[in-house]
């Protein structure tokens, strides 16, 4: 079971799978799971679990009120309130531990947005979302760029100097994590519009990865470019032409062409 391919319909994952699933048992395996997990009663597990049962009407409401009712909106709606009812506890770091520890990835998820907290720096709270930029699971790593997002738009100029760092980092995870979380439009998030006017300002995180032997850097990086050809296809020719010239490998080739994808279609 917990080496399942898991299926590729949602009305064809098994009724137990979804029942541990939403207990927060099992882990989800693929983005049809990951879609199909019912938040509010993981959420009710969760919190009986915790003994803070006290705090579902207020998550609820705000659930409730949210005009946005995706997955991802609900993770954020869930990540926050559960973080703001953890301050008024004093019992923040705890209750964080336990979310970011917890088995099931959708809990993990809510961690990511539970740990941005409003109280610390800029810099403090990109160094926590580091441990779910490392996570093993998909869907975390997803979320953890997501979580921290709007922080990087607000900050960009120190967000590019601390990740151009990480783009040394010996874990993949970190390395892409770099690339995506500072994509000019990315994906279900809002455009970094300074960075689709003056896409060079991002050199500093894609120039290290230019020529990274993973596929999945490789494809972070090759989307940052497509994104920037939208608005900015010029400079993304001329940076493509200076990294075929500079890194003559099949890494760079791999990124270039997929870079280009968007402009050789017209």
């Amino acid at each position: 079971m917990l080496n399942r391919k898991g299926a590729t319909k949602a009305e064809k994952i098994p009724k137990e799978i979804i029942e541990l699933l939403n207990s927060g048992e099992i882990e989800t395996v693929n983005l049809t799971e990951w879609l199909q997990i019912d938040q509010v009663f993981l959420l009710k597990n969760l919190l009986k679990e915790m003994n803070k049962e006290s705090y579902l009407e207020l998550i609820l409401t705000d659930i409730i009120n949210s005009k946005k009712q995706s997955t991802v909106a609900l993770i954020g709606i869930i990540g926050r309130r559960m973080s703001q009812l953890s301050h008024e506890d004093n019992q923040w770091e705890e209750n964080l531990q336990i979310l970011s520890n917890h088995k099931s990835d959708t809990v993990r998820c809510w961690a990511a947005y539970f740990s941005i907290n409003n109280k610390a720096t800029f810099e403090e709270n990109l160094k926590k979302i580091k441990f779910f930029a490392a996570d093993y699971h998909f869907g975390v790593r997803e979320i953890a760029w997501m979580a921290i997002r709007p922080e990087i738009d607000k900050n960009l100029e120190k967000s590019i100097e601390i990740l151009s760092n990480w783009t040394k980092d010996s874990d993949e995870n970190i390395r892409r994590f770099a690339s995506e979380a500072t994509r000019p439009r990315g994906v279900w998030c809002k455009h970094i519009e300074i960075l689709k006017v003056n896409p060079a300002l991002g050199l500093p995180i894609l120039e290290p990865l230019k020529s990274d032997s993973s596929k999945y850097v490789q494809d972070s990086v090759s989307n940052w470019l497509n994104d920037a050809s939208k608005t900015q296809p010029n400079w993304v020719i001329e940076t493509c032409n200076q990294w075929k010239d500079e890194s003559p490998i099949k890494h760079t080739e791999r990124i270039i062409k997929r870079g280009l994808r968007s402009i050789n279609k017209e």
